[in-house]
């Protein structure tokens, strides 16, 4: 009788601490139910609440500081997460206000900015779900959104989740505007995170890579990834699960479908068959656009295909039993050659003064098969015009490289090799988008078993 009564009250506690947002600000016109179950993730960085004392954003205003949806498969083994990177540029459906007004649609907003929507504190889910399923053509079934206090409750209760660090990590990593590299945070290689430690390594941009959020999708890929171990290694049975439950609730909101306690849990027992190898993450097709992010088609179309059509990103049927084909990728387009540079190095310099501009152009024309030899700052940052200098006798090679950059301008220098200064206007415009543009597929995914040091920042 004490055992049926301590169960009754941690099911009624944990029914309490759930909260739901309203379906009145769904889209009137989604898409058509799919094999599988969809499940969009959110996390929020507002200051509200208990937030505040953990570094959320700017005033009480929800943001999304990640997205990723989750696609269980129907035959019950094999799960995909599609991160969406927050400065991808996408069309935002028309959204419901606090008042009941439907806004505009948005042809080219980032995508981050679907869930400021009626700027409040809960944010907007329904914004950003309807916003998934313009992008995707996929029914979302769920849609969960994280905050930071819940963040942190969840990754305490599991007993801490093990990360990596690509290098050392200081203070002016964690807050540029420091001014000064501070103490040591986060050393170079494995260790285990909890709470606010767990929140500055999935929230770490500068320090790593090229500073971008496409580096810090990696490393929030590779942590999703070790607390799904994590929890699988507690065991996958309502037992172990009930204790997860009560800081999960705490931490949510979601919609009606999910809002009970035997609802969540039977959701997480129906993950119980996914092993970790086919157990998958993969980022939405993307391709630099100046200073935001291009959704690459038709790769982008490709990979909601296949998972409308309920089948794993690497092709096979999803079928009970059916074998996992190694790495998950897109099915590869034709093969091109890369473009003739004649053996020529290209260095690659930010002109401008927006950040990691050269990073980002190098990243492409390595892309597009040629040979970067270094990247750095130019000694004026107040370029208008991308400038490509040549030397003697490299002109054929330099006019290859315009190809990729329209409106640059072409210039004989006395040194050496092939030279990209970057404009104010790869910066305003589309990157690459000439001749053949370096859109960046897929690639191939990372797998809840992949080494946890492994591919933990881009550029």
């Amino acid at each position: 009788m004490l055992l049926v009564a301590g169960a009754g009250w941690l099911y009624l506690r944990l029914n309490g601490d759930i909260t739901t947002f309203g379906e009145d600000g769904l889209s009137h016109d989604r898409p058509a139910a799919g094999g599988g179950t969809n499940v969009l993730v959110i996390g929020s960085d507002s200051r509200a609440g208990g937030n505040r004392r953990l570094g959320g954003g700017e005033g009480d205003v929800g943001r999304s500081d990640t997205a990723f949806l989750l696609h269980v498969h129907g035959d019950g083994r094999h799960a995909l997460a599609v991160s969406f990177p927050r400065d991808a540029l996408v069309e935002i459906p028309p959204c419901r206000l606090p008042d009941g007004r439907w806004t505009p649609r948005q042809p080219a907003a980032m995508f981050n900015s679907a869930f400021t929507v009626g700027r409040t504190a809960g944010g907007n889910p329904a914004c950003t779900q309807n916003t998934v399923e313009r992008l995707t053509g996929l029914r979302v079934d769920h849609t969960v959104v994280v905050d930071f206090a819940g963040f942190a409750t969840l990754t305490t209760a599991v007993g801490g989740v093990p990360v990596c660090l690509p290098q050392d990590i200081y203070e002016g990593d964690l807050d540029p505007h420091r001014g000064a590299r501070g103490r040591l945070v986060f050393p170079r290689g494995p260790q285990t995170v909890s709470g606010q430690r767990a929140l500055d390594y999935v929230r770490l941009r500068h320090g790593l890579g090229d500073g971008s959020d496409i580096g810090r999708i990696k490393r929030q890929q590779a942590f999703t990834a070790a607390l799904i171990k994590k929890v699988r290694a507690r065991g996958m049975n309502p037992s172990a699960l009930l204790p997860l439950a009560r800081a999960a609730t705490a931490a949510m909101t979601v919609d009606p479908g999910l809002g009970s306690a035997d609802r969540l849990l039977a959701f997480a027992l129906s993950m119980k068959d996914v092993d970790l190898h086919n157990t998958k993450f993969l980022t939405l097709p993307w391709r630099y656009q100046g200073a935001r992010v291009a959704v690459v088609h038709p790769d982008a179309d490709r990979l909601w295909t296949e998972l409308r059509a309920d089948r794993p990103v690497d092709g096979a049927a999803a079928r009970p039993g059916a074998a996992d084909e190694g790495k998950a990728g897109l099915p590869a387009p034709a093969p091109q050659a890369p473009p003739s540079t004649g053996g020529v190095g290209i260095a690659v310099y930010n002109g401008t003064t927006v950040p990691g501009l050269a990073a980002h152009a190098a990243a492409e024309l390595r892309a597009a098969g040629f040979h970067v030899t270094r990247t750095d700052t130019a000694a004026a940052q107040q370029h208008t015009a991308t400038v490509i200098a040549y030397g003697a006798g490299q002109q054929a090679p330099a006019r290859t490289v315009a190809r990729y950059f329209p409106g640059a301008v072409l210039q004989q220098a006395a040194a050496p090799g092939v030279t990209l200064i970057i404009g104010r206007d790869y910066a305003d415009g589309p990157a690459l988008g000439a001749g053949a543009p370096a859109d960046r597929p897929a690639g191939a995914a990372r797998s809840a078993a992949d080494d946890p040091c492994s591919d933990l920042s881009y550029g």
